[in-house]
């Protein structure tokens, strides 16, 4: 039986645990990857987006009710490398058949790097890979003011030998009741089933999500904000250590961190905002506070579940970037590529 080593044990908690950003919620689920931003524009909203739509095709990844026109005949390829080896690749593009609606494609990979395996005993048996990917199709129809989207995903995890298969699925609505730049979304994320799990007694739930938002851009302001609450499903999403001994007053009493009203609301909520200067340039900033909460070091919060980033627009070309952090150990950066191959189709 393989022992996996140090090194592993660390990627998982850092990798998939950290940047999903949940750790109470995510540890009940399998396949936490499918809650991972893939691109840019995502991370930079605090990895989260129901309501806010642009050209970038990555956003399917958000809800499939976001794809749109200014996405028709659009591709994006993004990259984003996370803590020790763990490294992200994503692919999506989008088209639109006139007759049958809009339909966008995705696939994102994350690989684990090389990893070693030891016996019982603790002698080395070599190396072994890990990774994870993800097939996704999305259709999205939009009747008045109301935008429907549909997306499937066939999810992979692979353990050297080993293989987890899971069918997952995202549904979801978005409403813009007039000319002005505001707009309402409701999603439901990676709703599905294991289909074949690493263990025949080991099947798990997938990482669910029900996330509803919104965004607007005050007439005359150069600012577009986003707000975004998530796992509405589930009200406790405050983590208390178990094994936390408190501390200690003056008097000598014994302090524990009890849960918070104020703080468990507040967990549920991402908020991002855009300067738009001009077509070809953007600025964003976005927060995230149950990553804040769930990543912070004893003494400092090290700016976990801040992310910054730009959009910079050339020609038929998009660069997006976007700087997140995870805690004071660490942060990533992603980098979106897209281009428009063809004009629009209403």
């Amino acid at each position: 039986m393989k022992h996996l080593s140090a090194r592993w044990l660390t990627i998982t908690l850092l990798g998939l645990g950290a940047r999903a950003a949940q750790a109470q919620v995510g540890g009940r689920a399998a396949f936490l990857f499918l809650s991972l931003p893939p691109s840019a524009q995502l991370a930079a909203s605090g990895g989260m987006n129901a309501s806010a739509r642009s050209s970038d095709p990555t956003q399917l990844y958000g809800s499939p009710a976001l794809l749109n026109a200014e996405m028709d005949h659009a591709a994006a390829l993004s990259y984003v490398a996370y803590v020790g080896s763990i490294k992200q690749s994503t692919a999506a593009y989008v088209f639109n058949t006139e007759k049958r609606g809009r339909f966008g494609l995705g696939f994102t990979y994350v690989n684990y790097g090389e990893l070693q395996s030891f016996d019982a005993a603790g002698n080395a048996l070599g190396t072994f890979g890990v990774n994870e990917y993800a097939f996704t199709g999305a259709d999205s129809y939009t009747k008045g003011k109301f935008t429907l989207g549909l997306a499937a995903k066939l999810a992979v995890s692979s353990l050297a030998t080993n293989r987890a298969v899971a069918l997952a699925g995202d549904a979801g609505v978005l409403y813009k009741p007039s000319e002005q730049d505001f707009t309402v979304g409701l999603v439901v994320k990676n709703a599905g089933y294991m289909l074949k799990p690493y263990l025949a007694s080991s099947r798990e739930p997938l990482p669910l999500d029900v996330q509803l938002g919104t965004t607007i851009k005050p007439e005359h302001m150069p600012l577009r904000f986003t707000l975004t609450a998530h796992h509405l499903q589930q009200w406790n999403i405050q983590y208390l250590d178990p094994n936390d001994r408190g501390t200690t007053t003056a008097s000598g009493d014994t302090v524990r961190a009890s849960r918070n009203f104020g703080d468990n609301l507040a967990r549920h909520f991402t908020v991002g905002a855009e300067l738009l200067l001009g077509t070809g340039f953007r600025t964003r900033v976005g927060y995230n506070h149950l990553q804040a909460r769930e990543l912070r070091l004893d003494n400092t919060g090290g700016a976990a579940g801040f992310s910054f980033g730009f959009l910079l627009r050339i020609s038929q070309f998009q660069l997006d970037y976007t700087h997140a952090t995870l805690q004071a150990a660490g942060s990533s950066n992603y980098f979106t590529l897209s281009r428009r191959f063809g004009a629009a189709k209403p």
